[in-house]
């Protein structure tokens, strides 16, 4: 229980320090924030710039908000009891109430619930979306909208430094990477904190996780083998686990925790996507980078790394493929195949015919009429087996139109 005194002072202190907020470049607006019709769940990595976010919701409403954040110290011991007291705090009547990492507090999504059937706005934003999305699926069946907020994307960037796009621009964003506040102060510390925020917080605490030296290794095993396979039972043996069953929760707390994702290999068939190998890619170039030492001269992978981010987006469902030959990435939209992309540094004679081969075997398979091979700066279009191929580089293929390059 929190006396009303003491949940008033962190609510003032709390909503000046975000009204002070800078709103920096433009991230997501709700189109439309006079509409109570849905709860908008707001979710990604730490730091990746959610409360900027609802900081720029807030200046487009334009009127009386309030904000709370459950990560406060001085809030230690909240639970469900208090929430009214909260709204006494907030105010009630106000034009949208913000909440940052609720889904910690049991009983929250019944607080919600209730703002919402009162006609009440409300956002949430967290770190662990499978926490928020699960309770709110059982309490607000079709009544919340998620999003995914990822560190800055190239064109985001290029804005935050108010750089030109060009080769050498996506050489220094493939290196640093998208986090606002690393881009700010330059520390890799501030990434290496990141990483131990989220497995001692968000993980080993959160999930009673006593062995936190094999979820450290884990961890930065599976971040310095971005873009390679990994499967379970491989974990379970080189980190010499007691089941698989423990090395799959690992697995799917990091994800939860969009430290990292799992890519599966395409199968028509569940069961093969579930036991084939999978890929493993990190949430952001620049945090790989800090975190480990595999990526000082392979920039390849980097590259890898950075179109995946940039398809996940674009909210395409991502398999690899491989049969005879592999190809990186099938995008899959919400009812079809998009897209066949392969990466890589640029085509030459040593890899031409296994990068094409890889992408015709899959444009043949899906009975797709193009396909594309993502380079760094190589350009080039041609016809093969009927099938168009267009090389561009990844540089000019992230950047929204308003470039007009």
């Amino acid at each position: 229980m929190i006396l009303l005194s003491e949940l008033e002072l962190a609510f003032n202190m709390q909503q000046s320090l975000f009204m002070s907020i800078d709103t920096g470049i433009e991230r997501y607006l709700d189109p439309h924030p006079g509409l109570t019709a849905h709860v908008d769940i707001i979710t990604g990595i730490r730091r990746c710039g959610k409360s900027t976010c609802l900081r720029q919701i807030a200046k487009a409403i334009d009127g009386d908000v309030s904000f709370f954040s459950f990560e406060d110290s001085r809030i230690f011991g909240f639970n469900a009891e208090d929430f009214p007291k909260l709204l006494q705090v907030m105010g009630g009547n106000k034009k949208a109430y913000f909440f940052d990492e609720i889904q910690d507090i049991p009983g929250w999504e019944i607080f919600v619930r209730n703002l919402h059937d009162m006609g009440r706005k409300v956002y949430l934003t967290g770190s662990n979306a499978s926490l928020l999305s699960r309770e709110l699926g059982t309490r607000l069946t079709g009544r919340h909208i998620n999003f995914e907020l990822y560190p800055f994307s190239f064109s985001e960037f290029l804005k935050f430094f108010s750089l030109l796009p060009s080769v050498d621009s996506f050489k220094e964003f493939l290196v640093k990477g998208g986090f606002p506040e690393y881009l700010k102060f330059g520390e890799y510390t501030i990434l290496q904190q990141l990483f131990k925020d989220i497995i001692y917080r968000d993980i080993s605490v959160r999930y009673g996780v006593r062995n936190v030296k094999s979820l450290v290794d884990i961890a930065l095993y599976l971040v310095s083998n971005t873009g390679k396979e990994y499967t379970l039972n491989r974990l379970k043996n080189n980190f010499n686990l007691g089941s698989v069953n423990t090395a799959g929760e690992y697995v799917g707390w990091y994800e939860d925790s969009y430290l990292i994702f799992t890519v599966p290999q395409f199968s028509w068939s569940a069961k093969s996507m579930s036991v084939n190998p999978k890929k493993v890619y990190t949430i952001d170039t620049g945090f790989a980078m800090a975190n480990s030492l595999s990526f000082s001269n392979d920039t390849g992978r980097l590259l890898e790394n950075a179109v995946f981010i940039e398809l996940m987006r674009r909210k395409f469902r991502i398999n690899y493929f491989k049969q005879t030959r592999e190809c990186d990435f099938i995008a899959f939209g919400s009812r079809q195949v998009e897209g066949a992309y392969q990466v890589c540094m640029d085509l030459n004679l040593d890899n031409k015919n296994r990068e094409i081969e890889g992408l015709i075997e899959a444009l043949d398979f899906f009975e797709l009429k193009s396909g594309t091979i993502l380079t760094f700066d190589q350009e080039d279009k041609f016809v093969i087996s009927g099938k168009e191929i267009l090389v561009i580089p990844a540089w000019k293929w992230m950047l929204p139109n308003e470039f007009n390059l």
